[in-house]
C-alpha cells in the first residue's frame, strides 16, 4: 500500500524506492542505539519538570515588563536543570542562536579582553559579531576586543598543543563550536569537549569556556554544562524547541555569567527579572518536553541521509556508523547542479511550501549566495527537515532535522528522484 502510494501520489520510481529501502534495513542497528539516548534524555527532561512543579498556572503569558512571571522563572529553572547548570535564561526576546551566542559574548568581555576560538572559524553569521569581517556595526573588535583562533587537527580533534601556546594573560574567554557549521569536519562528541575544557581550565582556571550548543542538544546523554563548560546557548527553534517553539533561545551555565548575558539583553540591574512572556511559555515547556524524541527522528533521518548517498556514489560526513555530536549531515556533490537539485527536492518534499522552488540568493550574514530548503511551519526553524549549502566548491549540502522520520524518508526520495529526472545519477 505505502510502495503504490508513493509511486502514484510523489512519482517516486521502483528503483528509487529500492534504494531506500534497502538502506533503511542496513542501518537498523544505528536506530537503537540513538533510540537509547532518547530515552535517557526524554527522563531526564520529564524530572526537570516535575522537580520544579511544572503546572497549567506556569502556561499563562504576562504583558509589559514581566514582573512575577512565574512561567518564565520556572521555564528558567527547568533549563538549568535539565542542562545541569547554575542558571539559565530562556527567552522569546532572543531571536536566534547566533543571539544568544552574542548576549554571552558582549555580557562577559570587556575592551582588552582576547576571544580565543579553538575551533577554527566559527559559524559565518559570528563572524561580524566577532568582527572577522564587516564595518561599524558594533563588533567585539570594535569595543577593543581582540580575537584569535585555533584550527582544529586534521583528524577533526581540538588541538592542545596550540590551544596550550595560544592562551595568553589577555584570554577571557574561549569559545567551542559543537556543531561542524559550514565544514566538512566531524561535530565533537561530548567527551572532546570535556577533554578540551580540562586541559584549557589546568592552564588557567578562570578562563571562562562557552560552547556553541546549536544543533547539539539531546544528540548524546551528557550536555557541555556538565563536563565543565562555564557558558553553553543555542536557538529554540532548534534541537530544544521540539518544533513547536515559535522563537527564541537559551542560555545555560554559572550564575555569573548568566546574569551578566542578562543584563546584556535588558540592562545592567533588570536582567532576568523583566521580559513578559507574551503567552509562548507553553510552547516552550511542551516543545522542551518533545525535543528528545524530535531530535532522534531527526537523527534517524541524518543516518539514513548518509546511508543513501554513500549508495548513490556521494561522500557523507558523517559516515553511517559514525558517532555524531549534531543532528546535521553533509552531502558532498563536487557540483552545484547536483547540489541544487537535492536542496530542491527536499523543498519539494515538505508540508509546507512544497510548491516553491528555491534558488541561490545573497543572505545576509553569509559571504557567498546560499540556497536553503526549508518548507517549515516556523520560518527558519532547523529542527524541521531543511537542507542549505552555501555555492562553492566542493558543493556540499547540509542537511538537518525532521520533526517525524517518515518525512525525512519522503524528502530523500523526492530529492533523489529529481537528481535522477534531471539525469544527475547515472545508476541506482
Amino acid at each position: 500500500m505505502i510502495q503504490e502510494l508513493l509511486k502514484k501520489e510523489f512519482n517516486i520510481d521502483s528503483k528509487v524506492l529500492e534504494c531506500i529501502n534497502s538502506a533503511q534495513e542496513e542501518v537498523k542497528g544505528e536506530f537503537q542505539k540513538i533510540d537509547s539516548v532518547r530515552e535517557c534524555n526524554q527522563l531526564k527532561v520529564i524530572k526537570a519538570m516535575q522537580m520544579n512543579n511544572l503546572s497549567d498556572s506556569h502556561f499563562h503569558g504576562t504583558t509589559g515588563y514581566g514582573y512575577g512571571d512565574k512561567g518564565r522563572d520556572v521555564l528558567d529553572s527547568v533549563y538549568k536543570d535539565v542542562f545541569k547548570a547554575e542558571d539559565a535564561l530562556v527567552r522569546h526576546q532572543i531571536v536566534s542562536g547566533t543571539h544568544a551566542l552574542a548576549l554571552c559574548l558582549f555580557g562577559n568581555l570587556r575592551p582588552g579582553d582576547e576571544l580565543l576560538c579553538v575551533t577554527g572559524k566559527p559559524y559565518d553569521t559570528l563572524e561580524e559579531v566577532i568582527g572577522i569581517r564587516g564595518e561599524g556595526g558594533g563588533s567585539l573588535k570594535e569595543f577593543g576586543i581582540t580575537y584569535s583562533q585555533v584550527e582544529l587537527l586534521d583528524n577533526g580533534k581540538p588541538d592542545l598543543d596550540s590551544i596550550g601556546k595560544s592562551i595568553n594573560d589577555r584570554t577571557k574567554m574561549v569559545l567551542i563550536q559543537r556543531s561542524r557549521g559550514y565544514a566538512w569536519r566531524q561535530s565533537l562528541l561530548i567527551e572532546d569537549i570535556e577533554k578540551t575544557i580540562s586541559f584549557i581550565k589546568g592552564i588557567k582556571k578562570d578562563i571562562i569556556v562557552m560552547v556553541d550548543n546549536c544543533y547539539g542538544e539531546f544528540v548524546e546523554e551528557r550536555e557541555p554544562i556538565e563536563v565543565g563548560a562555564d557558558l553553553a546557548a543555542g536557538s529554540l527553534i532548534k534541537n530544544p524547541g521540539g518544533g513547536l517553539a515559535e522563537t527564541g533561545g537559551y542560555i545555560v551555565g554559572t550564575k555569573e555569567c548568566v546574569d551578566k548575558a542578562a543584563y546584556r539583553l535588558t540592562t545592567p540591574g533588570l536582567g532576568k527579572e523583566v521580559g513578559s512572556s507574551l503567552g509562548h511559555n507553553r510552547l516552550m515547556f511542551q516543545g522542551l518536553f518533545m525535543a528528545p524524541h524530535v531530535v532522534a527522528e531527526s537523527l534517524k533521518g541524518a543516518v539514513l541521509c548518509s546511508a543513501v548517498m554513500k549508495r548513490l556514489g556521494f561522500e557523507t560526513s558523517p559516515d553511517i556508523s559514525d558517532r555524531r555530536g549534531d543532528i546535521i549531515q553533509a552531502v558532498k556533490f563536487n557540483n552545484p547542479d547536483s547540489l541544487i537539485a537535492f536542496c530542491q527536492g527536499i523543498q519539494k518534499g515538505s508540508p509546507v511550501d512544497a510548491y516553491v522552488t528555491p534558488e541561490p540568493w545573497d543572505m545576509p550574514g553569509y559571504d557567498c549566495p546560499v540556497i536553503m530548503a526549508a518548507g517549515a511551519f516556523i520560518q527558519g526553524s532547523s529542527i524541521e527537515l531543511s537542507a542549505d549549502a552555501p555555492i562553492k566548491p566542493p558543493y556540499i549540502a547540509y542537511m538537518q532535522g525532521g520533526l517525524v522520520y517518515e518525512h525525512v524518508k519522503l524528502g530523500l526520495m523526492i530529492a533523489i528522484q529529481n537528481m535522477v529526472d534531471r539525469k544527475l545519477i547515472s545508476a541506482l
